[in-house]
């Protein structure tokens, strides 16, 4: 038996006038797995992204999301998926508390505050619950933007370049929580600029160039497309990113009355 996927994309395509964006891309990503969309700005994964949210029409071509049918289903893909864009969807004004329960209530789910507190903890932001968001970290606002997201557990995450501008310390902290909601059987398509970030978390990576899908794999298999390495001794230097996370810690973002 074949596990049915999560996400199933089909000869999709896209074009805004003359500019052709989508030019037939495939795509299948498996239940509970990370799926990274590679490729530089313009390749078309906002627009793919975008199209399997049903907030844009593909041009031809076939999507599903959960099962459902993008073009035809709409409303039950909705109900399947949260999208996490490039910048925190959060209200500065709120505390963090405060939005979750907004956004809960705004679902019409029972039990909004259990909701919104056990969503906290889940994210390590108890502490900081009762403040403004405007005091959070990039971190923390990220963490929260996740959690609003996942109110109403839906099976199907998409994150559109989640660290965009974030810190060192602070993409670790959205890479833990990726992992994690991965590990709680979530799926996750994430479309990123950053070859560590896809490396670290994806199961599954694609690069979109130019409109089209023109490597599909695992590393390990992405890694048999190049010649064998020469094995040489060299000695390894620390990169600015090592300094900088011996010198100020890795779990300095994570203090809860950090602020911006």
């Amino acid at each position: 038996m074949t596990t049915k996927p999560a996400i199933e994309i089909v000869g999709l395509t896209k074009s805004f006038g003359d500019h052709v964006v989508l030019r037939g891309v495939d795509l299948r990503v498996r239940p509970g797995s990370i799926f990274a969309l590679l490729g530089s700005n313009g390749a078309g994964k906002t627009t793919a992204v975008r199209i399997l949210s049903t907030l844009l029409k593909a041009d031809g071509g076939t999507a599903t999301v959960n099962g459902y049918d993008v073009a035809t289903e709409p409303e039950r893909v909705r109900e399947s998926i949260s999208l996490t864009g490039q910048f925190a969807a959060v209200d500065e004004i709120l505390t963090g508390r405060e939005n979750l329960v907004l956004v809960a209530e705004l679902r019409r789910l029972e039990d909004a505050r259990g909701i919104a507190d056990a969503l906290l903890a889940r994210f390590a932001l108890t502490e900081a619950a009762g403040q403004r968001v405007a005091t959070y970290s990039g971190g923390m606002r990220r963490r929260l933007d996740i959690a609003m997201s996942l109110i109403g557990n839906p099976p199907v995450l998409f994150l559109d370049e989640p660290t965009t501008g974030l810190d060192p310390q602070s993409r670790i902290e959205v890479w833990k929580t990726v992992r994690q909601l991965a590990g709680q059987g979530t799926t996750v398509l994430l479309t990123t600029q950053y070859l560590d970030e896809a490396e670290q978390l994806a199961d599954r990576i694609a690069v979109l160039h130019e409109g089209r899908i023109i490597a599909d794999g695992s590393l390990a298999e992405l890694k048999r497309l190049l010649p064998p390495a020469e094995v040489e001794y060299v000695e390894k230097q620390p990169t600015l990113e090592d300094i900088f996370l011996a010198i100020v810690g890795h779990d300095g973002a994570a203090d809860q009355g950090a602020q911006r």
